[in-house]
């Protein structure tokens, strides 16, 4: 089946969960959106300040547990990328056949989700018990150039 001229075809788009996004990522996003030609939806519970380009739009969602996770996934559709730590996002937006990227580059599979969940739930009943872990390192010049080259491998492979 053909498309007529009344159907577009859509360009993939990518969703940032942006509450928790690195500014150092935000930022590879603003100049990877603008060199691909491709929109960015920065999801937030609160206004964000974005560069004024064509490629990049801020919505804000209301203040609530998962809104912007809600509102991420009423709008992504197959093909998309989210940018997310958030991994039972993650495993909602690979079951819509779209792709998850952790800030720090690393790619979320359908492969690897369930341990991924299973973990993230191991430590959550850890902290509910009162043992404390550490939490993530430290955001590094390396994990910012770790998810420029997945995000460039991404656009390369999706959005031409």
């Amino acid at each position: 089946m053909t498309a007529t001229s009344d159907e577009q075809v859509r360009k993939p788009q990518i969703w940032v969960d942006a509450d928790a996004c690195p500014v150092a990522v935000k930022e590879v996003i603003y100049k990877a959106a603008g060199r691909a030609k491709i929109l960015a939806v920065f999801v937030a519970n609160q206004p964000l300040s974005l560069p004024n380009s064509p490629y990049l739009k801020s919505q804000q969602v209301f203040q609530g547990f998962d809104k912007a996770d809600d509102y991420i996934c009423e709008g992504v559709v197959s093909g998309d990328l989210v940018i997310t730590q958030d991994i039972p996002l993650a495993a909602d937006i690979l079951e819509k056949n779209a792709f998850a990227l952790h800030p720090r580059g690393d790619q979320y599979s359908k492969e690897t989700i369930r341990a991924k969940l299973k973990m993230r739930d191991f430590n959550e009943t850890l902290r509910a018990s009162g043992i404390h872990s550490r939490g993530p390192k430290s955001f590094t010049a390396q994990d910012k150039q770790q998810f420029a080259n997945s995000l460039d491998r991404w656009l390369a492979k999706y959005c031409r």
